[in-house]
This record gives structure tokens, sequence and C-alpha cells, in this order.
């Protein structure tokens, strides 16, 4: 049944190796707080959704 599952990695290194990459590739792709607010802009005001098919009651 784990024969297949065995050849996966042929040492425990190797697969610590890979699990260490694995690892450091996460570490490395999340950018740290301080990072993330500096790239992001300054907010633009939020858009209101206005319906069109709404009965405006100004113009009443």
């Amino acid at each position: 049944m784990f024969a297949k599952h065995q050849a996966i990695f042929r040492s425990r290194w190797r697969a610590l190796l890979w699990a260490a990459g694995v690892l450091l590739t996460a570490y490395c792709s999340v950018p740290s707080p301080d990072e993330a607010q500096q790239a992001r802009p300054a907010a633009k005001p939020q858009h209101v959704h206005h319906n069109p098919w709404a009965i405006d009651p100004a113009k009443r």
C-alpha cells in the first residue's frame, strides 16, 4: 500500500531540504507589515452606488 509513497523522498535529508525550501519560499513571499503599509497608496474615497431605477426623493 505504501510502496509507491516511500519513493517520494530517497532519504530523510532530502525530505528536510525540500521542506526547508518550501518554508523559505513561503517566508520570502509574504511581505512584512511595514512594507505592506508603504506600498499601499492613500485610500481613495469609496464610490457611493446610485441605483438608476430607484425613485429619487429630491425630484418629487
